[in-house]
């Protein structure tokens, strides 16, 4: 098949977060089944291409926006490897301009980002059509590029290049939705019956929402887990929009992402001091003499070491740990943070650091290397999360050995089970109410079950051996595809 994935970000040229992941991973892996794969994203300004070959495309295409045309710069570069074309969408206006979605002058949300995204979103089809790029299925993700749908639907129904085109919308995240004021609507250039109160497409409690727009356009909607998938038809977890996924259920599938076992595996990673696998697990021990070496931490090998990697926000459970703190360091263990967030959580972990100089490193900054040998050094990952689409780490985690404890929400209800004593069976620690409470008495499970080495290392080992790589991920939405175009 021939396939069109479109994101505003992607590794290896730009990341934000795990969205950035599976666009860099998903056309690698779907170019590997043999399908002819395409990926768009914007010509950011500080796209770093590196030792990457990109070059030039020789091709006049306009976009009109907000009753204004603009042109499109077009970069682009193969991974013959691969099978996969990405084209960056350039134009000095929109992205020759620090930050992806924010001013890092303000650390507000970029004042057009509705008009920039337009462009993008209409300067794909576009592309498309100009380099006689007809694919079988396009897939967007997220509310930069849900207007894909709408205007293939609307402005581009009559088009015979696009006939049969069908669209999947992946939601990575529901949080993030793409509202803007309803007077900015007509930069959108749509009939004004899209923003018919409650039942226009467009319109969410008065604002103009991207993201609604393209759930009720997409003809497939996917999310990054099936817990996720069912979770965000709730109350709880459908920020405003679960009447409208919950109308789309038949159409809704969740499809846990995947690992990239070539960067993220014990016995091939280049950042970690000492190399390990599943037969021989002495290179982790000497792994957590490294860092805690290095975090100027004592050395106690009673006393399990806990690694977090994170954003230092509500939604990933520092409201729980911070309320829960007293009781955590009261118990037999080290902790190391990775991360930045909110500056609340960067005071109480200078703080916690200071109160616990034995038992506490926090390392208030992002650091790639240093991720991974957090993941190779630590014996436990925390991951108290309030909501979790899909969730990494913890499958980073499983593969290095380090046991997870997790609550049981999206992608890590799916991916960790609960270790039962009575059978021995289970791969983590997880946890179901969201409170101190609960968090504490997961932990203390994990910490007295470290002590008996031998269970431990039975637990270590059947996370170690289970698979989540791309391949099998790739395999799902391939599936999809096929039965939709079909």
């Amino acid at each position: 098949m021939k396939v069109c994935l479109v994101g505003p970000e992607m590794v290896p040229f730009a990341k934000t977060g795990g969205l950035g992941d599976v666009v860099g991973a998903l056309p690698k892996a779907l170019g590997r089944l043999g399908h002819d794969v395409t990926v768009f994203m914007p010509l950011y300004r500080e796209l770093d291409f590196g030792v990457h070959r990109v070059h030039a495309v020789d091709l006049a295409v306009s976009v009109p926006v907000a009753g204004s045309v603009q042109t499109v710069s077009l970069r682009a570069v193969r991974q013959k490897k691969h099978n996969v074309e990405i084209y960056f969408i350039g134009n000095r206006q929109y992205f020759d301009r620090d930050g992806f979605y924010v001013d890092p002058a303000t650390g507000k949300d970029h004042a057009d980002n509705d008009e920039r995204f337009i462009f993008f979103n209409r300067a794909v089809l576009e592309v498309l059509k100009a380099l006689n790029l007809r694919p079988h299925v396009i897939n967007v993700n997220d509310w930069q590029t849900a207007l894909i749908p709408v205007y293939l639907r609307t402005l581009g129904a009559a088009d015979p290049f696009f006939a049969g085109v069908k669209t999947v919308l992946t939601i990575h995240n529901l949080a993030y939705q793409g509202s803007f004021p309803r007077e900015r609507f007509a930069r959108l250039e749509l009939p004004g019956a899209l923003f018919a109160p409650a039942a226009g497409p467009f319109e969410f409690y008065g604002q103009v929402n991207f993201l609604k727009a393209g759930i009720t356009f997409a003809d497939k909607i996917t999310t990054v887990s099936k817990q996720y998938a069912r979770e965000i038809q709730t109350a709880e977890f459908g920020a405003g929009l679960e009447g409208v996924l919950a109308g789309r259920a038949a159409d809704l599938v969740g499809i846990q992402n995947g690992v990239d076992y070539t960067v993220w595996s014990p016995s091939r990673d280049k950042k970690i001091h000492y190399t390990y696998h599943l037969a021989n697990l002495s290179g982790k021990r000497m792994n957590k003499v490294e860092l805690l070496n290095r975090a100027g931490l004592p050395i106690r090998d009673s006393a399990p070491l806990i690694g977090i990697i994170s954003r230092l926000v509500d939604q990933k459970g520092f409201d729980l740990i911070a309320e829960a703190a007293d009781r955590i360091f009261a118990m037999n263990l080290q902790m190391i943070i990775l991360g930045t967030g909110e500056t609340r959580y960067h005071d109480f972990l200078t703080r916690l650091q200071a109160a616990y100089p034995d038992k506490v490193r926090a390392y208030l900054m992002f650091d790639d290397t240093l991720a991974h040998q957090i993941e190779a050094a630590a014996d436990i990952f925390l991951m108290p999360s309030r909501f979790e689409p899909s969730g990494l780490n913890q499958l980073y985690s499983l593969k290095y050995g380090t046991v997870p404890i997790v609550r049981r929400v999206g992608g890590l209800a799916d991916t960790v089970t609960d270790y039962d004593p009575a059978t021995g069976e289970g791969t983590g620690f997880v946890f179901d109410d969201y409170t101190a409470e609960a968090l504490t008495g997961a932990i203390a499970r994990a910490v007295l079950l470290f002590e008996r080495k031998r269970v431990w290392t039975k637990v270590m080992k059947r996370g170690m051996a289970e698979d989540y790589s791309w391949q099998h991920t790739a395999e799902e939405y391939a599936r999809l595809y096929r039965d939709l175009v079909s």
